[in-house]
């Protein structure tokens, strides 16, 4: 085990921009997704940093950073409040098993709720058993008979245009 005291989470800086690209493919191979990711160094400074359209948290054990948490708002219109929305949550795979996901998401959790959410909601791969069995574990639910759909590239254009 990890000594969680050597444990930190910071916000992320512009000059983090880097960083952020490379942990973001770090995830997409270990969800088998690496195909998909488009964003660059620059498309990321511009939406994390200039638009402010997510803010995220980098993991850091002995000052190295080992992971980030990628977040935003939504919003309920049935509570009339915002939620945080968390996008991104890892860990790289040497460190798991310490405790790092349950403290940041325990951040989290605290950051919703100086902020006044609702309450906080991801997805989770269906094939990602470790995962769910976790965020179970702490408490979360997973809310059957809800659909996910995405609309994007040529059909979000031929959309936009009728």
């Amino acid at each position: 085990m990890k000594n969680t005291e050597r444990f930190k989470l910071r916000f992320a800086e512009e000059k983090d921009t880097g960083l952020i690209l490379s942990l973001i493919k770090e995830l997409a191979a270990y969800e088998k997704m690496s195909e998909y990711v488009t964003a660059t160094e620059e498309i990321l400074r511009e939406s994390i940093f200039a638009r402010k359209a997510a803010e995220v948290l980098i993991a850091e054990y002995d000052g190295i950073p080992i992971g980030y948490a990628m977040y935003f708002y939504n919003f309920s219109t049935f509570i009339g409040k915002p939620g945080l929305y968390l996008e991104d949550l890892y860990i790289k795979p040497e460190f798991r098993g310490n405790g790092f996901g349950k403290i940041t998401l325990a951040y989290l959790a605290e950051l919703a709720v100086k902020r006044d959410c609702w309450g906080m909601e991801w997805t989770c791969l269906d094939w990602n058993e470790p995962s769910i069995q976790f965020y179970e574990s702490i408490g979360a639910i997973h809310w059957s008979g809800w659909r996910i759909y995405r609309l994007k590239g040529e059909a979000l254009h031929k959309l936009a245009i009728s």
